[in-house]
């Protein structure tokens, strides 16, 4: 249906716009829209607005305006004022096309290419920019650099190199099929390949479980060599870092169980296992609570001559001197923020926000060479 002031004289429409744009009229009671093509089967075409009142400072501008362009009057005008070549946009923009190129036409502006794709879907998370607004106007996450979204902002706050994006992409490839999600996994899988080659390992103990190796003198303390990467070759130093190795060191809790099982390949009463880069040891004894409901030590020996082949295999944090705590540091563990691999499909998708996405762990053990990192004391996993 037409607008009842579809045929407003021009000069009389000009007025009006120039009261718009003194503040003389009130936020909501008018617009400017273009005159279109009310007949079109494109309802894209039906006189879409170009200005709107808005009495919101710009961040350039200040309160100089107080009208302000739509995206269907400014995109096609700054595409083609800066000489855009080709403008990429996403399939729910393919309708617009038609006003994109109508109003170049009708400004005599030259025209650029139009080409849309489908926007990149990736499962577990979402990509619309009003439900990404959403989780961080209401808290939801952290802000738009939380580690937790797929945002350029959150990927890079969490590590993810700008090469480990690019190889995803090229990897995906380019489709019209809106229909097809990309698993997190596959997004996941190029991190892991890029930061084995750049990103130098260390190791943490999230809830530490003391074991004393009786058998080691106390007060003694060997310098091991651990892998930065790996894929470390024997003969570069540079891919080796030192660990201190004393009598009492400190494993996972989710290491130990008081039952061994055949599919349970961390240590038990009688059990050995490997200290990652270190030596093999052997639960000799085991010290409970009060109430006898709380493991609080393990005693073990260790074998110096490595003849001990266990096949289960444990990261560690030894104390660097007698008597001294290993490094204490938060940690951040981040998980997918949604429970469900298509979320954004959900009527109530806010309820399907994953409660463990972020698990901050306050009091870990870290090796004492991470005390020189950057940023050691706020680490993110």
């Amino acid at each position: 249906m037409n607008s009842p002031w579809r045929y407003r004289p021009v000069a009389e429409s000009m007025k009006l716009f120039d009261e718009m744009r003194r503040g003389m009229i009130e936020e909501g009671k008018a617009t400017l829209r273009m005159k279109q093509d009310m007949q079109s089967d494109n309802y894209n075409m039906y006189d879409l607005i170009a200005y709107r009142i808005k009495f919101t400072p710009h961040p350039h501008a200040g309160d100089k305006w107080c009208i302000y362009p739509s995206y269907d009057y400014s995109h096609c005008i700054v595409d083609s004022l800066e000489n855009i070549t080709h403008s990429l946009c996403t399939l729910e923009f393919e309708t617009r096309r038609a006003s994109y190129y109508w109003l170049l036409d009708a400004l005599g502006l030259y025209l650029p290419y139009v080409w849309e794709y489908s926007r990149l879907n990736v499962t577990n998370t979402v990509m619309s920019k009003r439900k990404l607004n959403r989780l961080v106007t209401e808290k939801w996450v952290d802000g738009w650099d939380d580690p937790r979204l797929m945002t350029l902002a959150g990927l890079r706050r969490r590590g993810v190199t700008s090469t480990s994006i690019n190889a995803f992409v090229r990897g995906i490839g380019i489709t019209r099929s809106d229909s097809s999600t990309i698993r997190l996994d596959r997004l996941e899988y190029h991190i892991r390949e890029e930061l084995n080659k750049i990103a130098p390992r260390t190791m943490v103990v999230l809830h530490p479980l003391k074991v004393v190796i009786t058998n080691l003198e106390a007060g003694s303390v060997m310098d091991l060599d651990a892998k930065k990467w790996p894929d470390a070759q024997t003969d570069d130093a540079s891919a080796f870092y030192k660990v201190p190795f004393s009598n009492i060191v400190y494993i996972e809790h989710s290491d130990f169980r008081m039952k061994d099982s055949k599919d349970f390949y961390g240590l038990a009463p009688g059990k050995s296992v490997l200290l990652r880069y270190a030596f093999p040891i052997k639960c000799t004894e085991v010290i409970l609570s009060d109430d006898k409901e709380t493991v609080v030590e393990i005693q073990a020996e260790y074998d110096p001559s490595k003849k001990t082949k266990p096949k289960g295999v444990l990261h560690w944090v030894a104390e660097p001197s007698p008597g001294i705590d290993p490094l204490k540091v938060e940690v951040r563990l981040f998980d997918k923020l949604f429970l469900t691999e298509s979320p954004a499909e959900l009527d109530d998708w806010l309820a399907d926000l994953n409660p463990q996405s972020k698990v901050v762990t306050p009091n870990a053990y870290a090796v004492s060479s991470l005390k020189n990192a950057a940023s050691w004391r706020q680490i993110s996993v």
